[in-house]
């Protein structure tokens, strides 16, 4: 189904792949442009400021306990222009490698860990930070045309002493998010079109979520897409709804704690790759990157801050 509550608001045109939006106490919005490798700071008015140049294939971003912004980097894209949209492909000929990366206020960039248990990370993805200070990020891994990586589930702490794989095998894992009171985990695998969901037994620890276990890890089946839907990140609204970016449909797909579809939320020029969601207040904003745009819109749920915010 698809709704039209709440028409959307363009906010900035002219970006490089926007992704892992952040909505700011003073109304801009930081967010990352993969193409360009910058995590760059969007104005109410829609100017556009780079905040730190990264590299590589920054992602999904988030604020940290300390104030500084927590990158996931999955190390580059090859990229193609597909009539006048911006498209990501496999793993390009000059690929940096995976990491975790924290930009602190000044720009400055540090980078925390670049690999677990010894293994590489291979394409971090999104990331989202519990009550606790540490954070749970994806690693999808790389698609090299002939092979592909197996994705998992990763745990970290902020201060880069502890990071440890929770999750794997799972398949092209991508959007992550905490259930309001930080009880459930989401994730969204890209290719299989399905939302998992865990208990959070403590922090880094993961369980069945009732039901008997069906998925990865235990993991049960919260919502199975139909037809040929790709995701990508997600966000939790106060709501409890999980508000999935939903590729080649083009639009936010709103699925309730109790599993069925609430909605589907397009936006206004059509665009296969609408990879993310934020909120900000009752205020959602929305990344339409193979365009470069940034939207906003009035959300019909209640609005959910993350753990942490600038």
């Amino acid at each position: 189904m698809v709704g039209d509550e709440g028409a959307m608001e363009l906010v900035a045109s002219g970006l490089e792949f926007p992704e892992g939006p952040i909505a700011c106490a003073d109304g801009s919005v930081l967010l990352v442009e993969i193409k360009r490798g910058t995590l760059s700071r969007v104005a109410p008015d829609g100017a556009i400021e780079v905040v730190a140049d990264l590299g590589g294939g920054p992602n999904g971003a988030a604020v940290g306990p300390d104030g500084a912004v927590y990158v996931c980097n999955n190390g580059g894209f090859e990229w193609h222009d597909r009539a006048g949209i911006t498209a990501p492909g496999q793993q390009p000929a000059d690929y940096s490698g995976g990491r975790i990366e924290r930009v602190a206020p000044d720009g400055a960039v540090t980078t925390l860990y670049t690999e677990v248990d010894g293994r590489p990370l291979n394409g971090p993805n999104d990331i989202v930070f519990d009550r606790d200070g540490g954070f749970w990020f994806t690693d999808l891994g790389k698609n090299r045309g002939r092979d592909m990586d197996v994705g998992r589930v990763c745990y970290a702490r902020a201060d880069g002493t502890q990071i440890v794989e929770v999750v794997h095998p799972i398949m092209t894992p991508n959007g992550i998010g905490l259930s309001p009171d930080g009880s459930r985990l989401y994730v969204a695998e890209t290719q299989t079109g399905r939302v998992w969901e865990w208990e959070v037994t403590g922090p880094g620890t993961l369980g069945p979520a009732g039901g008997p276990p069906r998925g990865p890890a235990g993991a049960n089946l919260l919502h199975g897409f139909g037809g040929f839907q790709l995701l990508d990140s997600l966000a939790v609204d106060g709501a409890g709804n999980v508000c999935v970016a939903t590729l080649v449909t083009g639009a936010i797909s709103v699925i309730r704690p109790d599993s069925t579809l609430d909605r589907q939320v397009p936006v206004p020029e059509p665009d296969p790759f609408v990879t993310n969601i934020c909120f900000g207040g009752d205020t959602a904003y929305v990344t339409s990157s193979g365009r470069g745009l940034l939207y906003r819109t009035d959300w019909p749920y209640p609005g959910l801050d993350p753990a942490f915010s600038a």
